[in-house]
């Protein structure tokens, strides 16, 4: 009996420092999860919505810590030295849909690179830029032509417009 308990918590013991390795990983502080978009642990959770912005997105992680909900981006490659302005904006939406989903206010969100962490503080400044930046794109969207924001073939090999783009780099 004691042979099959010594068993059972090695087992335990496992398992437990498996599930932290992946957690890890996958870029997640060590507190609840209360939202996923990985189709790997079930279901994928609905997108967030808020009306007012016509904004929606589906974070990979939500994470409760401390009484606040964190959002946590994964991202594949390597990181950067700093956050991809894109990134950012796209984390803050995040907080934005997580404040008017869970009324409650996120202090800051998570990158996460293959090889490093970012937590990004979601000030009044940024909230503020985002807000001003999706008002650019609503106004965007109404023009008939748009120029091209970069000077990057490799952004224009992987763009889904690339064969009706008249102003392609690739």
């Amino acid at each position: 009996m004691l042979y099959l308990a010594l068993v059972l918590l090695i087992f335990a013991l496992f398992f437990f420092h498996r599930s932290s390795t992946q957690r890890k990983q996958a870029g997640l502080p060590g507190e609840r999860i209360i939202y996923t978009d990985t189709r790997g642990w079930g279901k994928v959770e609905k997108p967030l919505f808020y009306p007012p912005l016509e904004l929606t997105g589906k974070p990979d992680y939500l994470v409760q810590q401390n009484g606040k909900i964190i959002p946590v981006e994964v991202k594949s490659g390597r990181a950067p030295d700093a956050p991809y302005v894109s990134h950012i904006y796209q984390l803050a939406a995040y907080c934005l849909l997580v404040e008017k989903t869970y009324n409650t206010r996120p202090p800051y969100g998570i990158i996460h690179y293959e090889n490093r962490d970012f937590a990004i503080d979601y000030t009044r400044e940024l909230e503020s830029a985002l807000i001003e930046l999706l008002a650019d794109m609503r106004e965007d969207n109404l023009k008939r032509d748009i120029r091209r924001s970069h000077e990057q073939a490799s952004r224009c090999k992987r763009c889904g417009f690339r064969n009706a783009c008249d102003q392609s780099l690739a």
